[in-house]
């Protein structure tokens, strides 16, 4: 059952919590980048993949394969939030003996559909999953996600080709385009240009689509169901570090360090956001 879009707006708000306090302990980690995929993560999980928390290998599952791994707070949130494991275990997150680690593992984390390395290889990993769930003839979709500056592996082109000329329709991609990369913008280190426009040179259903509005990702994700014959891609303008106080609109926002201070802050100012998200809901009723 999909979840409303107000639903889905208090659910990433509280992705953003899950991971401020997953890193809490360790006072660091990859904020930029995962706070920027909250809306897509409670898009997807707030109806779109056909999953089972409580049975995380299901064979006719869908898959998400996270290729900017180290983006691992946010899955690890929203699988939290969705059941696969005790929200507890968050403050575990790059701890001696976690189940949680800083990249995602598909080993340790119940939830978690495929370990993720160097930049790049989520690409070649998710279209050997989309063809050999189609080719054992299962009823399965796949998602990847991919970092703009992820882009500039070559790796990632290749899978293009190889997916388009397959018509892997069971394989929807998104790039997480928020910018930036480890050590600045994206345009100034090596600009991708139109990613849109390329993915449709090389075949694939594309589009560009409002990253932080959950209205505009499922839409869009809605209308791609209906294509039949190509692999999709969609384009999500994001803003890197959005929703966190302290690292929303700095510029090296990819991996941060705060203090126990900050951090309150932030996850009160999230806390009073999905109040007043909720309030208004009520005074519409």
């Amino acid at each position: 059952m999909y979840k409303t879009d107000i639903e889905l707006k208090i659910d990433a708000d509280r992705i953003r919590i899950g991971i401020l306090k997953g890193l809490r302990k360790c006072g660091a980690g990859h904020i930029g980048g995962s706070m920027s995929m909250a809306e897509l993560m409670a898009v997807l999980y707030g109806g779109v993949m056909n999953i089972r928390p409580e049975q995380p290998q299901w064979e006719d599952r869908d898959w998400l394969v996270v290729s900017k791994g180290h983006c691992g707070p946010a899955v690890y949130s929203t699988l939290a939030l969705n059941g696969f494991f005790p929200e507890s275990e968050l403050e575990t997150i790059n701890q001696g003996g976690t189940n949680l680690p800083s990249h995602c593992d598909m080993n340790k984390t119940p939830g978690v559909d495929m370990t993720t390395g160097s930049l790049g290889q989520g690409m070649s990993t998710a279209l050997g999953v989309a063809f050999g769930n189609r080719y054992h003839g299962r009823n399965s979709h796949t998602y990847l996600l991919l970092g703009d500056g992820e882009t500039q592996e070559g790796q990632v082109w290749e899978g293009a080709m190889f997916a388009a000329q397959q018509k892997l329709s069971n394989l929807t991609a998104f790039i997480d385009c928020n910018k930036k990369q480890l050590d600045g913008y994206t345009c100034e280190i090596c600009d991708p240009g139109d990613l849109a426009q390329k993915f449709r040179d090389f075949g694939w259903f594309a589009q560009d689509c409002d990253g932080n509005d959950v209205a505009s990702v499922r839409s869009a994700i809605m209308a791609e169901m209906k294509i039949s014959d190509q692999p999709s891609m969609f384009i999500l303008h994001t803003e890197k570090g959005l929703g966190c106080t302290f690292a929303e609109g700095v510029y090296y926002n990819h991996h941060v360090k705060f203090s126990d201070d900050d951090c309150e802050a932030a996850i009160q100012r999230l806390e009073k956001q999905i109040a007043a998200i909720q309030e208004e809901e009520l005074a519409h009723v």
